[in-house]
């Protein structure tokens, strides 16, 4: 079957218009209209025939429709209870396309993807961390998460440290994968225009590099930025100052400027 372009100005109006739909700006909706965009994203994820895929709020099937042409088997969970009538039309055909109504944060993910799997999203930017977060700590078998998110996220997702944008997110992405910025996209490529500039972060997911109490290294990391301006000592004195002074990490320094490693021992030394 000859399946009609979505990823288009005007195919993409035409829906709109016949569903009587527009944006919902609580939901972050901003509809993709770049064909050149759409296959870069899955050239990205690097989906093949077959492969288990995740999509996280599909709207109209813009994303979706480039995914289920490599010939994976592609699952969208989406919240707007407008939307599955116009998948049902926009994505007739596909017997590769599985939807599920619901919030991407209440669905069992474990029974929904039990083997292995990726993850292709456009994420609506309010809610892009909280997203993420529960994909990386539930430890599910993904092995890809491919998302679009505000340039701005994704530049404090792949930060170093030593940068004042490395923080608490910085640390619990890399701490669980290797993520990289693959490319930028400009407003432009939607429908409304979004004020900001977006960008693609491919993570790859790994076992974390540290054996470690991984509730309480958070705990550790969390605190340490909640006052970044201040020194670990005073940042971090509810876990003791004696242990802080023996922990091998000088205590005057502060939390952007330590390594996932530090971050480790110096959680280790305050348990």
């Amino acid at each position: 079957m000859l399946h009609p372009l979505i990823a288009d100005p005007s195919a993409t109006r035409h829906i709109l218009k016949k569903f009587k739909l527009r944006a919902v700006k609580g939901l972050g909706q901003n509809f993709l209209i770049d064909a050149g965009i759409v296959r870069q994203i899955v050239e990205a994820a690097e989906i093949f025939a077959g492969e288990d895929v995740l999509e996280i709020g599909p709207g109209i099937g813009t994303l979706t429709q480039g995914l289920l042409e490599t010939g994976a088997k592609v699952t969208a969970v989406e919240l707007d209870k407008k939307l599955p009538a116009v998948l049902k039309e926009t994505l007739a055909g596909y017997e590769n396309f599985r939807l599920v109504e619901g919030d991407i944060l209440k669905i069992n993910l474990a029974e929904l993807m039990p083997r292995r799997f990726k993850v292709a999203a456009n994420l609506p930017y309010y809610i892009t961390t909280q997203i993420l977060l529960t994909l990386l700590e539930k430890n599910l078998p993904v092995t890809k998460i491919v998302t679009m998110v505000q340039k701005e996220v994704a530049e404090r997702m792949t930060a170093a440290p030593g940068s004042k944008i490395y923080g608490a997110l910085s640390v619990a992405v890399q701490f669980r994968s290797e993520p990289r910025i693959a490319f930028e996209v400009p407003p432009e490529s939607f429908l409304p225009p979004p004020e900001v500039t977006s960008a693609v972060v491919v993570c790859d997911v790994r076992k974390p590099p540290f054996d470690v109490d991984e509730e309480f290294f958070f705990k550790v990391v969390r605190t340490a930025f909640a006052q970044r301006r201040k020194t670990l000592l005073n940042s971090l004195a509810s876990f003791g100052k004696e242990k802080l002074l023996v922990s091998g990490i000088d205590c005057k320094r502060r939390a952007e400027t330590l390594s996932l490693e530090e971050f480790a021992e110096l959680s280790i030394n305050l348990k």
